[in-house]
């Protein structure tokens, strides 16, 4: 029985091709070396320590999230599309004991915590090695995902989370050591962190791959022989609009996707182009890693169901008092078992509010989702919609506060509310509506928008007004802004 993150590399074969990024092919046995030579170099760290890594996916990076954990430290992987303002934010509020980043994005952030270069791992060391004693229960590593209340929060994994996650996604997606996985989503996202994870539990091949343009996943495909490829919805709809050679699809065993509703257009694309391939469609929570799947074999009877739970996680629909709803009868979706991560990073109000005992009143910890789905007579899930004010946008939820803090911080508005629209693409798009000061301009807002935010968090517009709606008690009327940026 695995106890530790860093034995997911024991799987596979010395020889065999582990992990690769450009021209570079890290085997097994290279990756091995790799990681306890890193670890070496960080064994000055003090169990438990938050070790931040900013850095786009590449060959480094896997290095270091393991290192990390074979030192006894903690990864927090950071979004390589966040800017200055977040990555401030992620470091102070983990207390990061260290920084990995590159020399590039080390010339954007203040330097307030002490930093290495990801090309010098190996050359760490300050201190004798000191022995490193943790088990499944401990800290392996801290997600962060946008909060209701705007401020990223920390979502706390332990090893065995990561260990039962991966047994879980592996084995209803049937990962072997044969497969190609194409790493396509950040390493800062939980399915991200899944195509590694259930990739070297089998033994398998990862490619890693920093997306720019469509055509270069299509490439990649055709030059390894992918066999397996999870994305987004947004993504899948720009690789729809590509041609796929022969040599890019005939070794396609699955495709998958998560973060959203894929369109049925785009599904039925995809299995017009990818016919050999099994289509697995998923659901998850960065809180309790992955929550359900829908068996390909059910795809045609229930369109829009986003299936049955998991294996090793329990997921219900029930009411408020916690008794399971009725089928049809709408409900929260309630998470539990052994995926279930610890809770909020340095949050205990947001964890008491999101981790609660269920049933309610018992002993076992359990996720509300805050998401509204309702059940089959046959116990499949069909999602609805969220009790929040959370945006899902181009396989991310970021919390509209984000988007107006930074409108707030630029000093060009009295005002600001931004909601998010439907779109067929990306899920939602943001609409921010505000109240320019005096001397503003639009265009010197949305210009300042796209210097301070990370691309997906860009208002697609930006709606003007002289006031902004309130209701009764004095408050932004968030309903009626939806209203009318949906018109």
């Amino acid at each position: 029985m695995l106890t530790r993150f860093e034995e997911l590399l024991g799987f596979g074969a010395a020889e065999h091709a582990a992990v690769t990024y450009k021209n570079v092919t890290l085997t097994y046995g290279e990756l091995r070396e790799r990681v306890a030579r890193a670890a070496e170099g960080l064994r000055w760290l003090e169990p438990g320590a938050r070790v931040a890594i900013y850095a786009e996916k590449q060959l480094e990076t896997v290095v270091a999230m393991f290192a990390v954990a074979a030192a006894g430290g903690v990864f927090v992987p950071i979004n390589p599309l966040f800017k200055a303002r977040q990555v401030e934010y992620v470091i102070e509020d983990c207390a990061a004991a260290l920084l990995i980043t590159t020399p590039e994005r080390a010339r954007t952030l203040s330097g307030s915590v002490r930093t290495v270069l990801i090309g010098d791992l190996d050359v760490v060391t300050t201190d004798p090695p000191s022995s490193v004693d943790h088990d499944i229960s401990d800290i392996a590593g801290i997600l962060y995902t946008s909060g209701s209340t705007g401020s990223p929060k920390g979502v706390v994994l332990s090893h065995g989370n990561l260990l039962a996650g991966a047994a879980s996604v592996a084995g209803y997606l049937g990962h072997a050591h044969d497969d190609v996985v194409l790493a396509a989503l950040p390493l800062s996202f939980d399915a991200g962190l899944s195509q590694l994870t259930t990739s070297f539990l089998a033994g398998a091949h990862v490619v890693l791959v920093n997306y720019l343009l469509p055509r270069e996943v299509v490439r990649l495909c055709a030059t390894h022989g992918v066999t397996a490829l999870t994305c987004v919805p947004p993504l899948w709809a720009q690789l729809a609009t590509q041609r796929w050679p022969a040599e890019a699809t005939r070794g396609l065993r699955y495709f998958a996707n998560t973060g959203g509703r894929l369109p049925k257009t785009t599904l039925a694309w995809l299995r017009e182009t990818f016919p050999q391939a099994t289509p697995f469609l998923m659901y998850g929570l960065t809180e309790a890693f992955r929550s359900t799947y829908l068996d390909p074999a059910e795809i045609d009877r229930r369109p829009g169901s986003i299936g049955k739970a998991v294996p090793n996680a329990e997921v219900l629909v029930v009411r408020a008092d916690g008794s399971e709803c009725d089928p049809g009868e709408e409900g929260e979706i309630v998470h539990r078992g052994a995926l279930v991560s610890l809770g909020y990073w340095n949050d205990p109000a947001r964890t008491a509010e999101r981790f609660r005992p269920f049933p309610p009143g018992g002993d076992e910890i359990a996720v509300w989702s805050g998401d509204v789905a309702y059940r089959d007579e046959e116990g499949f899930i069909f999602f609805v919609g969220r009790t929040d004010d959370m945006i899902k946008t181009s396989g991310y939820r970021l919390s509209p506060t984000e988007v107006e803090e930074a409108a707030y911080a630029t000093g060009l508005v009295a005002e600001a509310v931004a909601v998010g629209v439907p779109d067929e693409d990306l899920g939602e798009h943001v609409v921010l509506h505000v109240v320019l000061t005096e001397a503003a301009a639009p265009d010197g807002l949305r210009l300042a928008l796209e210097r301070d935010l990370p691309r997906y968090m860009v208002p697609r517009r930006i709606v003007t007004a002289t006031a902004l709606p309130r209701s009764g008690n004095g408050k932004f009327d968030r309903a009626e802004i939806r209203r009318s940026a949906a018109r």
